[in-house]
């Protein structure tokens, strides 16, 4: 195993490299900071109708793994796409989010079998660049959907990350006006998504002087992990203020680990995705928040971008999708699906 790890590894810097070169004209990308972008909600003013999906339209999805309600969500969104566009839609994964040798099989089995577009969420910033290139040689448009992010990739779909943790920051300042201790369980070292929510939060939650980050700590995006690690934190802060994690998985663990020590009145805690746990522990007054980035809508958004790009036209390199701040205070405003949520993430102000 460690033999194969490394090889991955040789293979990805020397994909790199080569990414950069056959990328030429296109710098690292940085979804979040990226100004060749537009909003979901601009795609049909600016670009027009989404062009019909030529007859046998095969189009690839490869998700970091399904054991996550997230990635779940977002195959809904793009089965669900696909299927009203008339175009055949296939849904694959790893089987956990650690194995980046077979999320790399899976990109490339599919690249073999000719489909038309493929709709790709890395385990790392690096594990899939050689599949990438293997499409982009072939002709195949890739579209990296969240989270993290392949520097080379010419187009990527999803939200903005950084603002992720900094929605949860600003709720810390704006309702714990004395601050106090906090601290944050990140998700796997190496993800975009994850560096940045940590840092979104860490920066401006420390704007003032009141909070300070006591521990900033990884959960690899496992809800086991997560509880470990939050064990710890609170054995040695007893007096912590709250939580925020990476991911609804990890908050949830953390939940668990706040009332077994009999603080669930005294910290707070924050996760990031929306799953329906994370709505329904909400709802029952345990999780405090969710910053949901809505996977189904996602997904349908990147289906539709895969379509745009089948069709020749011509994109921006980051096409954003919505987020917000789910609280005990929003929390059936935003529990609609369908039509319904589009309108509602469309009329309501963020926050």
């Amino acid at each position: 195993m460690k033999y194969r790890l490394k090889s991955l590894a040789a293979a990805c810097a020397l994909s790199l490299l080569a990414g950069s070169a056959l990328a030429q004209n296109l710098k690292p990308l940085n979804s979040d900071t990226e100004t060749d972008r537009m909003s979901w909600s601009e795609l049909q003013s600016k670009l027009g109708d989404v062009p019909k999906a030529p007859a046998g339209t095969k189009i690839g999805g490869v998700s970091k793994t399904l054991t996550n309600e997230y990635w779940r969500a977002l195959g809904e969104g793009y089965a669900a796409y696909a299927k009203k566009a008339g175009a055949e839609f296939v849904y694959q994964a790893a089987q956990s989010e650690g194995d980046q040798l077979g999320q790399l099989s899976i990109a490339e089995n599919l690249i073999s079998q000719g489909f038309d577009a493929l709709l790709v969420s890395p385990q790392t910033d690096s594990n899939l660049q050689p599949a990438l290139e293997s499409a982009e040689s072939a002709g195949i448009p890739v579209i990296n959907v969240n989270d993290a992010v392949i520097p080379a990739a010419r187009n990527y779909v999803g939200n903005v990350q950084r603002d992720n943790g900094v929605r949860v920051a600003k709720w810390f300042l704006d309702n714990r006006p004395n601050g106090g201790k906090v601290a944050v369980i990140e998700g796997q070292a190496g993800v975009f998504a994850a560096g940045q929510r940590t840092k979104g939060f860490s920066e401006t939650i420390s704007q003032g002087g009141k909070f300070k980050v006591v521990a900033s700590v990884p959960g690899n995006w496992d809800r086991q992990v997560a509880y470990d690690a939050a064990a710890t934190i609170l054995q040695q802060n007893p007096d912590l203020v709250g939580f925020y994690a990476n991911n609804d998985g990890m908050a949830l663990g953390v939940m668990e680990a706040v009332k077994a020590a009999g603080l669930k009145d005294k910290v707070v805690v924050f996760g990031t995705d929306g799953i329906s746990d994370a709505y329904a522990s909400i709802k029952a007054g345990d999780l405090t928040g969710t910053v949901d980035s809505f996977p189904v809508l996602t997904g349908e958004v990147a289906v539709e971008t895969a379509l745009r790009l089948i069709g020749k036209q011509k994109l921006p390199r980051v096409v954003t999708t919505p987020q917000a701040l789910i609280t005990k205070d929003n929390v059936a405003t935003y529990s609609v699906k369908g039509d319904e949520l589009r309108k509602v993430l469309i009329s309501a102000p963020a926050n």
